[in-house]
């Protein structure tokens, strides 16, 4: 890790820290939009074709249903583990869910919101180098509470064409009601605009690679009329540290991020060099007992320290890079919290890693990365929903009313709508 006095850094030099790994869209963009364009015209054909091409087996059936939990080989103490998570995760996400919003804005004149579930959505879980069956829970569980009809979760079957029973499990316990044996673009492509196996979805949720993130990016452009969860790019995590933070905590959270690969990114934010120079010797010393060890020793060498004066300037940094993962490793994490303005997920104290939120806490993993927590939200209840207003008047409410409307509606040029409620008020007159 390159370390950083912040204090020393002009604002071009900031900016760049700031700056993320670009993915080169471009490069895979024509290949992207071949494998879009190929399912969109030939359904299950191309999706079989690119999944035997790129998973090495060809799906028959392509789509399959989900079996009851209790048939799922799994071990009693993995599904205990699963079984924790899917509560956790239900409650939080259950005690998010919307209240009708009824306002009487004036006499006569009343207007609501409800909400609708999305009816039909796409739930991506990537396969690759690990199993995540905590990404089916992530999505599973909110798009179950929400009520939306249709769940379908797309994962890459596994080299003998099978699902992993972790995934199997948790698309059991979260109600999924199709498993689509595809992952990656082709995947993407068959949930936008739907196959001969595949029901068309309206919204998909999910991470998953550069190829992915590019097809979900430009089917939310296309005539597919879908919509997405939110940009994603690799995982990433800031540590605030304070002198009350211990380096071997610290270290291990830096690495839990690191591990994803080697395009992830790590920052560490601290107010003494002597802080970061022990983290950074931990780090090492952790590392070189890691399974994923080369992956994230690439991952660290892209990845920075900065030594800053103080809690204010430290705040001021992380709402700059705006991490998908914050931890305030501090004993004072509370006192931070005003603070904090740019995060997807924030994790407080030094007895809360970052590994907590990823599995089994209760809130969403499924988070804004490459500094779209500015403007972004993760993936919560909300987004399984529509907010739908309504609005009803009375004879007298459109008599109070009707003439603001009019004289708006002429100022806008627009006579038929200014007659719209002309006409009526005659009748009342």
């Amino acid at each position: 890790m390159k370390v950083f006095t912040y204090k020393n850094l002009n604002a071009e030099e900031i900016k760049a820290l700031c700056k993320r790994t670009a993915v080169d869209f471009d490069r895979i963009e024509p290949t992207v939009r071949e494998i879009i364009q190929a399912v969109k015209t030939q359904g299950d054909v191309a999706l079989q074709s690119y999944t035997q091409k790129f998973d090495g087996f060809l799906p028959d059936p392509l789509v399959i249903p989900v079996p009851a939990a209790e048939d799922v080989p799994l071990s009693e103490d993995k599904k205990a583990a699963f079984d924790r998570a899917f509560a956790n995760i239900y409650a939080f996400h259950m005690a998010q869910k919307p209240g009708d919003l009824v306002v009487e804005t004036m006499p006569g004149v009343v207007c609501r919101r409800e909400a609708r579930a999305v009816e039909a959505v796409g739930l991506y879980v990537p396969g690759g180098t690990a199993v995540l069956p905590s990404t089916v829970l992530m999505l599973g569980v909110p798009a179950m509470i929400a009520g939306c009809p249709t769940r379908i979760m797309a994962t890459p079957p596994q080299q003998d064409g099978a699902i992993a029973p972790e995934i199997l499990y948790c698309a059991a316990l979260t109600g999924i009601t199709h498993i689509l044996k595809a992952g990656g673009a082709q995947a993407v492509a068959a949930l936008a605009y739907g196959t001969e196996s595949v029901p068309k979805v309206h919204k998909i949720f999910g991470p998953g690679n550069q190829y992915v993130t590019c097809a979900k990016m430009l089917v939310s452009q296309s005539d597919a009329v879908v919509a997405i969860d939110m940009p994603a790019g690799p995982s990433e995590v800031l540590v605030i540290a304070d002198e009350t933070a211990n380096p071997e905590f610290v270290a291990a959270d830096l690495l839990s991020q690191a591990e994803h690969g080697a395009d992830s990114q790590v920052v560490l934010v601290a107010q003494s060099a002597g802080f970061i120079e022990e983290t950074l010797t931990e780090t090492e010393r952790q590392l070189q007992s890691l399974p994923r060890m080369e992956a994230a020793r690439k991952a660290l060498a892209n990845s920075s320290a900065v030594l800053v004066e103080d809690r204010a300037q430290a705040l001021v940094f992380s709402n700059l890079w705006a991490p998908e993962h914050l931890i305030i490793a501090s004993e004072n994490a509370a006192e931070y919290v005003p603070g904090i303005i740019n995060a997807g997920s924030v994790f407080l104290g030094n007895w809360t890693p970052e590994s907590a939120g990823d599995y089994a806490s209760g809130t969403n993993h499924t988070l804004p990365t490459s500094g779209y927590a500015a403007m972004y939200s993760g993936v919560s209840l909300d987004s399984f929903y529509k907010m739908v207003t309504f609005q009803e008047l009375t004879p007298d409410g459109l008599r109070e009313l009707g003439p603001t409307v009019e004289v708006m509606a002429q100022a806008e040029g627009l006579e038929a709508h200014r007659q719209a409620v002309s006409r009526r008020l005659r009748h009342l007159s």
